[in-house]
């Protein structure tokens, strides 16, 4: 048997080891490999029994699941081919999903929501955790709405809480009514038969029923995009102050769509559910939880250890094997966790959030998007630059919640190495700046708001790709529960974008109507920096923050203790904007 020689830690010396109970300790010291169940673990799967029984809601913590699924020393299990640790506990404890509920950013939203309308207190609070704090939410724990105070608290329930979208949620997920509508806005189905799914055929059922009480179950929908559409497709109610709907809907949930990424992917050439996929077409799972090594190699590998930390020898190589990293683009908020573990109640280590970040970053500049220079709008040495941005996500760029934004930032030096053009530059808090480096009114509160440019004549209104929503009168708002249609939306579309799509006219952009090559894949921007003669050099980047400085500033307008609290992460996090791409064109002007 080959054993690692990196200096892998074991589980046992995990951040979650403080939580392991007696009756763990006692398991660990018997023997682990085959052998009857005494008399005092019949005693124990009983009660667990009984309690599923009257709750069949019920969820395991992260690092229960740790005990068998992250890395040991120990063990050749969960190691890809260059031995490198992929555990799915040991990724996934530093991604967004792990820390969903503690996400500073999402408390003050909801606090925000409630301070605008708090007669829907109850109603904001509940439909805000189906997804954030599922394991709490779900089991309606908090009535009265009460779930930010309640996710404080040290039961279990709590404690489930805070545990954010943890494995024995996406894992219990049944295939009841995936991909209908009906399945949207977090109304996801778990099962009832203490079953935890995966994607691979004849299980070995016995360490998982032993120690958590589960039975690993084959069933490939697991794998399907379909399972991410229960949360990350949100449906909402534009009401006025007192919580009065102000348009009609037809569902329960809204007719709104505050994010709708799996809905965006379906209308693409990545969509796996139509009768003949396109060679492109690929899951929400392929690039958020890929089944190859960070060099693209396929994975094959053991599926657990013992709770021991030793290899279980009847177990064999398994594939697919998802890297459970959940990466996406939210740099921002990795970095407040990391750096403010202890007020946050972040169990994952600074080195952790250090990897996930950097397997982030690197996702970013690589996967997302792609820009370039059009040679052909240099013909006949015309004073213009054409750039054109093409999306190579399987969703709108950017997707989800509207507080995300790119931009384009064209700067032209001359000969000498001086600027001579620039737009969309940004300062040190990653606001956008005039020529001068004076932060542009759009930026702040109350501002107006840049429109979607085909032409860039005024350096100082540059193209950036977002969503802006509308309330029922059309005014531009920044609270989800005003917004009844979006004012701008000029996110770039996937590739293989179809009109005739049934969710093409709600989803549809807003404010391109006049842009005629904005177009499913890609966008062009054209320049005209107005240059007296000579040579230059322009460079320009697509930038992205996952929340702008405007959509920031209008959530701090409320003063609440959540508000307050992550406002400070805010203003001490590192806001600079994360570059996805980048190409440069000499030129000469005549």
């Amino acid at each position: 048997m080959i054993v690692p020689t990196e200096p892998a830690a074991s589980w046992m010396n995990r951040d979650f080891r403080p939580r392991i109970s007696f009756r763990w300790a006692c398991l660990l010291a018997a023997p682990l490999l085959l052998f009857p169940f005494s008399a005092a673990h019949a005693q124990s799967n009983q009660e667990l029994a009984e309690l599923r029984a009257r709750d069949p809601h019920r969820f395991k913590l992260g690092s229960d699941c740790a005990l068998c699924h992250s890395n040991s020393y120990r063990a050749v299990a969960m190691r890809d081919g260059n031995q490198k640790g992929i555990a799915p506990f040991d990724l996934w404890q530093s991604s967004m999903m792990a820390n969903s509920s503690r996400d500073p950013f999402w408390k003050a939203v909801v606090s925000a929501e409630v301070a605008a309308t708090p007669s829907l207190k109850p109603v904001i609070e509940e439909k805000c955790t189906r997804c954030h704090a599922p394991m709490a939410g779900s089991q309606r724990t908090s009535p009265d709405g009460e779930v930010l105070a309640f996710l404080k608290g040290d039961s279990e329930q709590a404690k489930q809480g805070q545990d954010g979208v943890s494995c024995t949620v996406c894992h219990q997920i049944t295939d009841e009514e995936l991909g209908l509508a009906s399945s949207f806005t977090g109304h996801f189905h778990i099962g009832t038969n203490d079953q935890i799914f995966g994607p691979h055929k004849g299980p070995v059922t016995m360490p998982m029923q032993r120690h958590v009480g589960y039975t690993p179950t084959y069933s490939d929908h697991i794998l399907e995009s379909s399972l991410c559409a229960t949360c990350h497709t949100l449906l909402t109610t534009s009401v006025d102050p007192s919580g009065k709907p102000t348009v009609e809907t037809p569902s329960p949930d809204g007719n709104f769509h505050e994010q709708a990424p799996y809905l965006e992917w379906r209308n693409s050439v990545f969509n796996t559910e139509v009768a003949k996929p396109n060679k492109q077409a690929r899951s929400c799972q392929s690039c958020h939880v890929p089944t190859t090594d960070s060099q693209g190699n396929k994975i094959a590998t053991r599926l657990a250890h013992n709770p021991g930390g030793r290899d279980f020898p009847f177990l064999r190589d398994r594939d697919p094997f998802g890297r459970h990293t959940f990466v996406g683009s939210n740099t921002l908020l990795l970095q407040i966790l990391r750096d403010n573990r202890e007020a946050l109640g972040v169990v994952a280590s600074e080195k952790a959030f250090d990897r996930t970040l950097a397997e982030t970053r690197e996702f970013l500049g690589n996967k997302t998007a792609s820009i370039h220079f059009d040679p052909g709008s240099r013909r006949n040495n015309a004073n213009q630059l054409a750039l054109k941005i093409q999306n190579l996500a399987g969703h709108k760029l950017p997707t989800a919640y509207p507080s995300r934004r790119m931009w384009i930032h064209l700067i032209v030096h001359n000969a000498k190495g001086d600027i001579v053009y620039r737009s969309g530059a940004y300062n040190e808090s990653g606001q956008l700046v005039d020529q001068v480096g004076n932060v542009l009114p759009s930026e702040l509160a109350d501002g107006p708001l840049l429109r979607h440019q085909s032409k860039i004549t005024n350096p100082d209104q540059p193209q950036v790709y977002e969503s802006i929503m509308a309330d029922a009168a059309g005014q531009p708002t920044f609270t989800l529960l005003r917004g009844a249609a979006y004012v701008k939306d000029n996110r770039i579309l996937p590739l293989g974008w179809s009109d005739s799509d049934d969710y093409a006219e709600t989803l549809a952009p807003a404010g391109v109507e006049e842009d005629g090559d904005f177009i499913g894949g890609s966008d062009t921007v054209l320049y005209e920096p107005n240059l007296p003669a000579g040579r230059y050099q322009a460079t320009a980047t697509l930038y992205f923050q996952v929340i702008s400085p405007r959509h920031a500033d209008e959530l701090f307008q409320h003063n609440t203790e959540e508000v307050r609290q992550f406002k400070n992460f805010y203003q001490a996090a590192d806001r600079k904007p994360e570059a996805l791409a980048t190409d440069s064109l000499k030129f000469i002007v005549k």
